[in-house]
C-alpha cells in the first residue's frame, strides 16, 4: 500500500490550493458549487451529479497531493486502535490501519482533515502519521465494522418501528451513500441482480454475475431496518410493512448511470429478503449477432423468423436469456410497417414501436384474456411472454394459423421438448404440427476471461480484476434451433415419442444443445466444466 507522511503543513497547503482550482474547473458547470469547492461536502456533490465517479476523484487527489489510493482488496478489517475513539474515527471519515512505535498508517477518504490528523495524532500519541486514499463507501463501510459491539448492543432494541423512525434512519447520509455503493459496485461487476438477505449478526449483500451470486459485502444487522427502508423508498414500496412480500418498480439515476430496477421483498426469520433487478438499458443491446450463435444457427434462424406467420418458441429453464431473444428477434423485426404488441409478465424492456401490455392477474389481465383481447388489435406480430396453459396456448396457436406471427417461450430442457408440452397442455397434434415452424432451445454458459486467460489470475496484481478472480467474464448461449419440416410434421401428427422426433430432426441438420457447448469448449470461448454445470450434463 502507498502512502504519504505530511510533516511541512506549508507544502501541503500549496497542494490543497492546487486541488481547489483544478475541482473549480471541473465543476464549470455547476455555478452553485464556486463559493463550496475544496471542502468534502462540494467534493460529494460532484461525485453525486456525475462529474467524478469516487476512483476518478481519488485519481485526482493522488495527482495533487503524491497520495496513492490503497488497493482495497487487499485491506482486511483493521483492528480497533486504543488510542482513538470511534466518535473521532466517524466524525473525521480515518480510520488508523497500521502502526508501530513510531509511525500510523491512516484510511482516509479525502485530504481535508490531513493537517488536522498529523497534529492531533502527534500531540495525542507521539506518531507520526502516513496516509492512503481509499473510497468514501469502503472507508464507512471499515468504520461500521469496527463499531461491531456498539451495534451488537443496538442489536437487543425492539426490531418495530414506526414509519417516521424509519424514514428517519432511510435518510441518513451514511446510509443512503452505502446503498449507493451498493448500486455502483453492482454496476462495476455487471450484475443482474441484487440480494439483500439479514442474518443474526450480519447482513450480506450478493450480486449475481453471469448467473452466479457472490459476496460484495456484510455490514451489522444493526443496519438492516435502515437499508431496507431506503431501498423501499426508493422503490415506492410501504416502509413499514416487512410482514408482507412486496414488489415494486423504480428509475434510478446514479451519478451517469440510468438503473430500471425491480424491487421484490419477503419475509424471512431473519427479517426480509430484498432481491432488487437491475436492468440497465444503457448497457443493453438485442442484436442476435452478440448472443453467440454460430454462422450456421444465426443464418437459419433469420431465414426462421422472416416467416409472414406461424410460431416460433424460445425455451430453456429461468435465467437461460429467453426474453433477451425475444427481444433481439422483436428488434430485427421493428419496423414502421408491422403492428406490434407484446404481453409480458412484467415488462421488462420499455422499447420505443411496441405496444407493451403488462399482466395484472388482481384486476383479472392474464396471458390468455390479454392475448385474446390483442388478437382484435389488428397486429402483425405478437410477443407472448410465456405460454403457461392450455387457454393461452389455444388462443397463441389459433393467433398463428389466422396470419399473425407468434414468438413466445416455453420452459422446456430442450427444443423437442417444447413440441410435446403444447400436446401435454391439451393441444391438438395436428394443430401444434400446422402452427409451429422452430423451436430455439438455449442455455447460458460463461465466457472465459480473455484477460487472464480464465486462470483468474494477474501476475501484477495477483487476482485479476477483469473478472474477479473467477476465471470468467460475460456469458454467451448455447443453442438447438428444431426447424419444422413435412417429415418432422407428419411425426408429430403421429405423435411419435419426443426421441424419435429427436432423431428425425438430427438427420435433418438439428445441432444439439450439446454439440453447440462443445464447440464453443473446442474454440476456447468457454470450459468443459462450465459446459457441465449449465447443462447438467454427467
Amino acid at each position: 500500500m502507498s502512502s504519504a507522511i505530511y510533516t511541512d503543513s506549508s507544502r501541503l497547503g500549496e497542494q490543497l490550493k492546487s486541488l481547489q482550482a483544478v475541482l473549480t474547473a471541473q465543476a464549470a458547470d455547476y455555478p452553485e458549487l464556486a463559493a463550496e469547492i475544496g471542502n468534502r461536502a462540494a467534493d460529494r456533490r460532484l461525485v453525486e451529479n456525475g462529474t467524478f465517479s469516487e476512483p476518478e476523484l481519488l485519481c485526482l487527489y493522488t495527482r495533487e497531493l503524491g497520495i496513492e489510493p490503497a488497493d482495497e482488496q487487499e485491506i482486511e478489517q483493521p483492528e480497533p486502535y486504543p488510542g482513538l475513539s470511534h466518535d473521532y474515527l466517524n466524525t473525521n471519515l480515518c480510520l488508523p490501519y497500521d502502526w508501530d512505535d513510531t509511525s500510523m498508517r491512516m484510511l482516509v477518504s479525502d485530504p481535508y482533515d490531513i493537517h488536522k490528523h498529523v497534529f492531533q495524532v502527534r500531540q495525542a500519541l507521539g506518531l507520526r502519521c502516513e496516509f492512503s486514499f481509499v473510497r468514501r463507501t469502503f472507508l464507512e463501510r471499515l468504520l461500521s465494522r469496527s463499531s461491531q459491539a456498539e451495534a451488537e448492543a443496538s442489536e437487543n432494541a425492539p426490531d418495530s418501528e414506526d414509519e417516521h423512525t424509519l424514514r428517519s434512519m432511510a435518510g441518513e447520509a451514511r446510509i443512503v451513500r452505502l446503498v449507493n455503493d451498493i448500486f455502483n459496485r453492482a454496476i462495476e461487476l455487471g450484475a443482474s441482480d441484487i440480494h439483500v438477505e439479514p442474518g443474526e449478526d450480519q447482513v450480506s449483500v450478493r450480486c449475481r454475475v453471469d448467473g452466479v451470486l457472490s459476496e460484495i459485502m456484510s455490514v451489522p444487522r444493526s443496519q438492516f431496518p435502515a437499508i431496507s427502508s431506503r431501498i423501499k423508498l426508493i422503490a415506492g414500496l410501504n416502509i413499514a410493512e416487512s410482514r408482507l412480500p412486496q414488489d415494486g418498480r423504480t428509475n434510478f439515476q446514479l451519478g451517469r448511470t440510468k438503473l430500471d430496477m425491480r424491487v421484490s421483498t419477503i419475509p424471512i426469520l431473519t427479517g426480509e429478503s430484498i432481491v432488487l433487478r437491475l436492468l440497465n438499458s444503457e448497457a443493453i443491446t438485442f442484436d442476435l449477432k452478440t448472443l453467440g450463435m454460430s454462422d450456421k444457427h444465426l443464418a437459419q434462424f433469420r431465414d426462421l423468423i422472416r416467416i409472414p406467420h406461424g410460431m416460433i418458441l424460445v425455451v430453456g429453464p429461468t435465467g437461460s436469456g429467453k426474453t433477451t431473444t425475444l427481444y433481439s428477434v422483436i428488434s430485427q423485426l421493428n419496423d414502421n410497417c408491422k403492428k406490434i404488441i407484446t404481453i409480458e409478465d412484467p415488462v421488462e424492456y420499455k422499447t420505443p414501436g411496441l405496444c407493451q401490455m403488462q399482466v395484472n392477474s388482481k384486476i383479472g389481465v392474464t396471458f390468455a384474456s390479454g392475448l385474446r383481447s390483442i388478437v382484435r388489435q389488428d397486429p402483425d406480430i405478437i410477443l407472448v411472454g410465456e405460454i403457461r396453459d392450455r387457454e393461452t396456448a389455444d388462443i397463441a396457436i389459433n393467433a398463428a394459423l389466422t396470419g399473425h406471427l407468434v414468438l413466445s417461450t416455453l420452459h422446456t430442457n430442450d427444443a423437442v421438448g417444447a413440441v410435446t408440452r403444447l400436446i401435454d397442455m391439451g393441444m391438438e397434434s395436428f394443430l401444434v404440427a400446422s402452427a409451429l415452424y422452430g423451436v430455439l432451445s438455449q442455455r447460458l454458459v460463461r465466457k472465459t476471461c480473455k484477460s487472464c486467460d480464465g486462470s483468474g489470475h494477474d501476475p501484477i496484481h495477483g487476482k485479476c480484476r477483469i473478472c474477479n478472480g473467477t476465471g470468467f467474464k460475460g456469458r454467451c448461449g448455447i443453442f438447438e434451433l428444431l426447424r419444422m419440416n413435412d417429415e418432422i410434421r407428419r411425426a408429430v401428427n403421429q405423435n411419435l415419442p419426443s426421441s424419435e422426433i429427436e432423431k428425425l430432426a438430427v438427420v435433418n441438420g438439428m445441432v444439439t444443445l450439446l454439440e453447440d457447448g462443445h464447440a464453443k469448449v473446442r474454440a476456447g470461448i468457454t470450459t468443459a466444466e462450465e459446459l457441465a454445470r449449465s447443462t447438467a450434463e454427467q
